[in-house]
């Protein structure tokens, strides 16, 4: 009878023993940061829109192309691992990347105050300045403050409609930055604000397309990719500000800026 006893006493240390040890496992791959988890999956996440161009955009076989999309390849080969892209609306990328489904967004993201309360973000790897674009025929606005009163149209919760908005405009906010010269073309709003190189890229393009710059924002703005706050993200940020500093150095992120701008927007 002892004996039977001491068995199942035995078996049932064994049993408390081994469910130990399998909620210790499963604790401390809870408990890997955001980079580990990444390199153990061999995939890193990015979110972009995709019609950005020459940012982010399709080309004519309908491959994803553009700035951020290269810049994003060279980081995950940085971290050693394969690049996924998800493709989607403006606010939805955020969003996304507050849920977790996306490890981090790269769309030339422009750092804010009120971004960087949310989010961290990573070395500028990118510095723009704002263009006010008008049509070719608009003499009416000829500055940012002339925007008062008047009727933008920019992606849902950009910098560029929280600009626009700053000097008094009423914004009609759209999914692609194509939807904003098409509406400043057809004469539906006044302006729209975007990106200078953006403006030189579509007008290379289009050469007679009746739009035009009326302003441009006298600093530069950084653009840098924002991630998750908390310590869990701090050992990726800093393998991605390691990656970034590296690109620089070896003159890639120059390259990757000639090939689609046709300038260095790399240097401040």
């Amino acid at each position: 009878m002892k004996k039977k006893l001491l068995s199942v006493v035995l078996t049932g240390l064994m049993i408390l023993g081994l469910t130990a040890c399998g909620s210790g496992d499963a604790q401390s791959s809870e408990d890997k940061d955001l980079l580990q988890q990444i390199q153990e999956k061999g995939t890193l996440t990015v979110a972009m829109e995709g019609t950005w161009a020459p940012w982010t955009y399709h080309d004519e076989d309908d491959n994803l192309v553009g700035f951020d999309v290269e810049v994003a390849q060279k980081i995950a080969e940085k971290l050693g691992v394969e690049v996924t892209f998800v493709e989607g609306e403006w606010d939805g990328l955020f969003a996304g990347l507050d849920s977790g489904r996306y490890d981090m967004v790269v769309n030339g993201v422009e750092i804010t105050d009120e971004r960087a309360e949310k989010y961290d973000f990573s070395e500028p790897y990118g510095y723009i300045r704002t263009a006010l674009i008008v049509a070719s025929d608009n003499e009416e606005i000829k500055t940012f403050e002339d925007l008062d009163g008047k009727t933008t149209t920019n992606s849902m919760a950009s910098t560029y409609m929280t600009l626009a908005e700053s000097y008094g405009a009423t914004v009609t906010p759209v999914d692609s930055l194509d939807q904003t010269r098409d509406l400043v073309i057809a004469g539906r709003v006044d302006a729209t604000l975007n990106a200078e190189v953006s403006f030189y890229d579509y007008m290379s393009v289009h050469p007679d397309a009746p739009v035009k710059i009326a302003a441009l924002t006298e600093d530069a703005s950084y653009v840098s990719i924002p991630m998750r706050k908390g310590e869990e993200t701090a050992s990726f940020r800093a393998a991605v500000d390691q990656a970034i500093k590296e690109l620089k150095e070896s003159g890639e992120l120059a390259e990757i800026s000639i090939k689609y701008f046709g300038s260095d927007i790399t240097q401040e």
